[in-house]
């Protein structure tokens, strides 16, 4: 009698747009659906992803969620969503996107306190992180509505949709809400306490931190990546179109999603080619997973606590028990390339010539770069922009600066406004995103990091030129997962298969086996061995660091001069 095929539900929350994917049990994706989302209300792509792959629901065994660090307000009497946007709080909105910066001042408050538990976040809270928006809403809201409220990590609201439990995801708590895991900083309850008494926050601990997530093994219970947070509730499995009392996988920040399906990639740098890989956890220590979108974040793992400033972490069992993250990352990256394309003169132009070739402007402006550097005999596309220095911090500096103030800057512009120009630029954008990575890595393994190759996935992984200038740049092997586009949603249908695997005690399998199965093969992209390129791009670096440094003391001049 043959076995009937189980299948896995990933679903990733993003920033524009909701995915789900489905896989089966060797980790094949076999299902795979998008929708746009509004900034305020994310849509179901679950159903989307099983009705048009034909796939029998009943044969789903497990599912889980990944989302990006947002904080999502529920009532604690009705379970409703509360409002978070002011003056008068009552509209139907009840997340707080991980960009919205309204908690300037907040943040503020929490750095200048100095607390410990500043130094398991890269030196610094980011305003993008749960307590400045909390505080937020405490100094905003009524504060009788303040009172009722309770607050989820946007992964972990979605879990509790699911199950109706009240779980919390270390990978949610430890990152996004400075939860000290395991005696960490030498708390009791994992919640520093006199911090948050010192920020304003101190009705928490009066409450055991119920509203927050309680105290686990009290009043709270929190779980490791893919752990069995519980089952699907009846009204979430009438919602999904799914049977009711499929495991539900403790879920993780969209990011960490995408460390999972990515640095699993089976792939032998000796020969370049994919090949069975038998040692995973030998090797996770030493990858870098580069998680690129809307913005990039840079995960890896370590056996031990390393300190990096500015760089968040290092995080203890957000992923694996016992095991440290630490999370660099670049502000804008996909944001980036499209806001310099997009303000260009001849970016309608190119839009349209990109239309009339049926292609896409990435693929439009590498081919013009190539055909360029043919024409002018150039040795490398880098010769192109040899004199045009771009730096690119236009939304500010998450890593390894951690400088909200942080601006762009250029030196080379003429008054050329035709498509050349704007190659130029796009391609000195890339060049600034690959040469930031690099600043990134090293700051990481000058700290105690052993970083030897980049796991790269997303969108921006389809452009070599880009994949190639990280490569060369970082001077490391680039991999690219098999599935480019749904690493991140794939790692999520992951945490549904480990909790697939929980026996009668909630236990299940190590998480590295389930990485180990269901990984594909990756691509490899190796650094280029053109010695001037090489020396070009070293260079280059040199200005990209400078560039960095001098706009720091160049607001230092103009304040002395102001004060």
């Amino acid at each position: 009698m043959q076995l009937q095929t189980s299948y896995y539900i990933g679903v990733d929350v993003g920033t524009g747009s909701a995915r789900a994917c489905i896989i089966d049990d060797t980790g094949d994706i076999v299902g795979l659906a998008s929708e746009n989302i509004a900034l305020w209300h994310s849509q179901q792509v679950y159903y989307h992803a099983l009705v048009e792959n034909t796939i029998d629901p009943s044969r789903v065994r497990g599912i889980a969620f990944d989302a990006t660090c947002s904080l999502a307000v529920f009532a604690t009497d009705s379970d409703e969503p509360v409002s978070v946007t002011g003056s008068e709080f009552n509209s139907d909105r009840n997340v707080i996107l991980w960009l919205d910066h309204r908690a300037g001042s907040e943040t503020d408050k929490i750095n200048a306190t100095g607390h410990k538990v500043l130094n398991y976040v890269g030196g610094k809270m980011s305003i993008e992180m749960e307590i400045p928006k909390i505080l937020w809403l405490k100094n905003n809201m009524p504060a009788e509505t303040f009172a009722r409220c309770k607050f989820y990590d946007l992964a972990d609201a979605l879990t509790h949709i699911a199950t109706s439990r009240e779980t919390r995801s270390l990978c949610s708590l430890v990152c996004k809400q400075g939860y000290l895991r395991n005696g960490v900083g030498n708390t009791v309850s994992g919640w520093p306490e006199d911090f948050l008494e010192n920020i304003g926050l101190g009705e928490f601990s009066k409450e055991q931190f119920e509203r927050m997530g309680g105290i686990n093994g009290q009043n709270g219970q929190h779980l490791h990546a893919g752990e069995l947070a519980g089952y699907l509730c009846d009204k979430a499995a009438t919602d999904l179109g799914l049977p009711s009392g499929i495991p539900v996988g403790s879920g993780v920040i969209d990011a960490y999603a995408g460390w999972i399906g990515t640095v699993g990639a089976k792939v032998n740098f000796n020969k370049g080619n994919a090949s069975p890989q038998n040692d995973m956890a030998a090797e996770l220590f030493t990858r870098l997973a580069a998680v690129a979108g809307t913005s990039t974040c840079h995960l890896v793992m370590s056996p031990n606590a390393v300190f990096v400033n500015g760089v968040w972490g290092p995080y203890r069992d957000t992923i694996l028990p016992g095991c440290w993250m630490a999370e660099g990352g670049q502000s804008a990256t996909g944001q980036l390339l499209k806001h310099v394309l997009e303000s260009h003169p001849a970016f309608r132009q190119v839009e349209k010539l990109a239309e009339l070739q049926n292609t896409d402007i990435f693929s439009f402006l590498n081919e013009h770069l190539r055909n360029r550097a043919s024409e002018e005999k150039a040795p490398c596309i880098s010769y192109l922009a040899r004199h045009f220095f771009f730096y690119g911090d236009l939304f500010g500096n998450r890593s390894p600066m951690a400088d909200p103030s942080m601006m762009g800057s250029i030196v080379g512009l003429t008054s050329d406004t035709t498509i050349n120009s704007l190659a130029i630029l796009y391609y000195g954008t890339m060049e600034f995103i690959a040469l930031q990575t690099r600043q990134i890595v090293d700051v990481m393994n000058k700290s105690g990091h052993n970083i030897t190759s980049i796991f790269m996935s997303g969108s921006q992984c389809q452009n070599d030129i880009l994949v190639n200038l990280v490569a060369s740049a970082c001077d490391m092997p680039v991999v690219v997962p098999f599935y480019v586009n749904a690493a991140v949603c794939h790692g999520a249908a992951m945490l549904g298969a480990k909790a697939a695997t929980a026996d009668t005690r909630g236990r299940t399998v190590d998480l590295r086996a389930i990485m180990n199965k269901m990984s594909k093969p990756g691509k490899c992209f190796y650094p280029t061995e053109d010695a001037r390129q090489r020396s070009l791009l070293q260079a280059k670096y040199q200005v990209f660091l400078d560039q960095c440094q001098r706009q720091r003391d160049y607001r230092a001049v103009v304040n002395e001069a102001l004060a």
